[in-house]
């Protein structure tokens, strides 16, 4: 690679790291036209056309990629992330399906990027799947993307809230305690908390964890406009 290419790729990846998303695509698709055989600038380059919205060409540079180099785990997920991103939800299962194959086969195994980015697709999944109105595969997703990364916070008030929508209080009531314990500081768990408390009649538990927030998150507006609530009552 000549002097002058290296110096686009070091400055492509300068303005992907700053977010200029568009002074990055310019230098990194000089630098594929000229060295197009370099799977980790396709690669590269995917992930600037994903944040910007390009999705088929974030796909084409993630697919290039893993053409160059079948075994590049981290193309593959962002392959996968991108399918599920245009309502390919079965492609991108399939993919990160051979990722995990491809990885010692065991999700213990896995090192803890590859987990991570697993666990968000089950998560990106799950949320798919509950605004298709198809709550029951969408704790499936959910349970999947915490039985790889227990300690996502987020997702586990994600899952609690589905229950307690499905009436399933008992349910979001353990999850949403497993939450906070897993993230005290996490604000919108001890929120969910709250109002999981109090869909369960137990007001004075309620109370006291959305005056916790308060402490945590001084304005919190769910927290203060649920507290208006149970102090009226």
């Amino acid at each position: 690679m000549d002097q002058g290419i290296r110096r686009l790729l070091t400055l492509g990846r300068e303005h992907f790291d700053a977010r200029d998303y568009p002074s990055a695509e310019s230098c990194l698709r000089q630098v594929v036209e000229k060295y197009p055989s370099f799977a980790d600038v396709h690669n590269l380059l995917g992930q600037v056309y994903h944040a910007l919205g390009k999705f088929p060409e974030a796909q084409a540079a993630f697919e290039e990629a893993l053409r160059i180099n079948p075994h590049y785990t981290e193309a593959a997920l962002n392959l996968a992330v991108t399918y599920n991103d245009v309502g390919r939800y079965q492609r991108a299962k399939e993919v990160y399906a051979n990722v995990l194959a491809s990885t010692a086969g065991a999700p213990g195994k896995l090192d803890p990027f590859v987990r991570g980015k697993i666990a968000n697709l089950h998560a990106e999944l799950g949320d798919a799947y509950q605004g298709a109105g198809l709550p029951d595969l969408a704790v499936d997703e959910y349970r999947r993307a915490l039985s790889l990364s227990p300690q996502f916070a987020d997702v586990r008030t994600k899952l609690a809230r589905l229950y307690r929508d499905l009436g399933q209080l008992d349910e979001s009531l353990r999850e949403i305690e497993e939450a906070v314990r897993a993230n005290p500081a996490y604000a919108p768990a001890r929120v969910h908390l709250g109002i999981t408390l109090h869909a369960m009649g137990r007001n004075d538990a309620a109370r006291h964890e959305w005056e916790e927030v308060l402490k945590l998150d001084p304005g919190n507006r769910s927290a203060e406009t649920y507290l208006r609530i149970v102090r009226s009552d």
